[in-house]
């Protein structure tokens, strides 16, 4: 079918030591806890459930590619790498913890105005939402009604939603993306719908014909 939509499954990256903690960006080491790897397993058992699965991305950082592993795995594909699905580059505010960067003055405007804040050293919330929907938009044309996986974090795939529902960059905080959700979105000619947010239990195998 000509216009029949492709399904994006965005899968957060699993529990890590850092994970409500501190603000990891884009550093490398960073990698799952035991739990971690234990919710990876469980969203991979979940999306095997899904009558076709076409390819299975994830960003460069160690945290998503150990979560899109089994989930490449279960579905038997190898696991492909798209720098553009990152974390926000928080550039010099890297490392630092929550309770550190809640009392910086600037925090109020990454909280309540983040379409005007670009991290010093890093990228601006526009430029990382431009990033991760570009990213999104090439996989759609590469898979044209199709399902396909990409493995994220939590302030790319909430930019993401945003952009599916028309909701400004300046409310995205109030979308919750947890470790190893799954959140579904069906791209088409006439615009994107969003079939599913912030999914944590039960069964999406209806997710395979939910391409309305």
């Amino acid at each position: 079918m000509a216009d029949a939509a492709t399904v994006v499954l965005l899968v957060r990256h699993g529990l890590t030591p850092t994970t409500g903690i501190k603000l990891p960006g884009q550093a490398p080491g960073l990698h799952l806890t035991d739990e971690g790897r234990r919710q990876a397993e469980a969203a991979a058992a979940r999306i095997k459930a899904l009558p076709k699965v076409a390819a299975v991305y994830s960003s460069h950082l160690e945290r998503a590619r150990e979560t899109g592993a089994p989930i490449a795995r279960m579905r038997g594909l190898a696991l492909r790498i798209d720098r553009d699905l990152a974390d926000l580059d928080i550039g010099s505010w890297t490392g630092l913890s929550l309770k550190q960067a809640s009392r910086r003055p600037e925090w109020e405007a990454v909280q309540r105005n983040p379409s005007g804040f670009r991290f010093p050293d890093g990228e601006s919330f526009p430029e990382m939402q431009a990033r991760i929907t570009s990213a999104l938009g090439r996989l759609v044309a590469r898979f044209p009604g199709q399902i396909v996986v990409a493995v994220s974090h939590a302030d790319p795939i909430k930019a993401a939603v945003a952009q599916a529902l028309g909701t400004p960059l300046d409310l995205f905080q109030r979308i919750v993306i947890a470790p190893t959700s799954i959140t579904a979105v069906a791209y088409r000619r006439g615009g994107p719908a969003v079939l599913t947010v912030n999914s944590l239990a039960g069964d999406i195998a209806w997710l395979g014909g939910g391409k309305a």
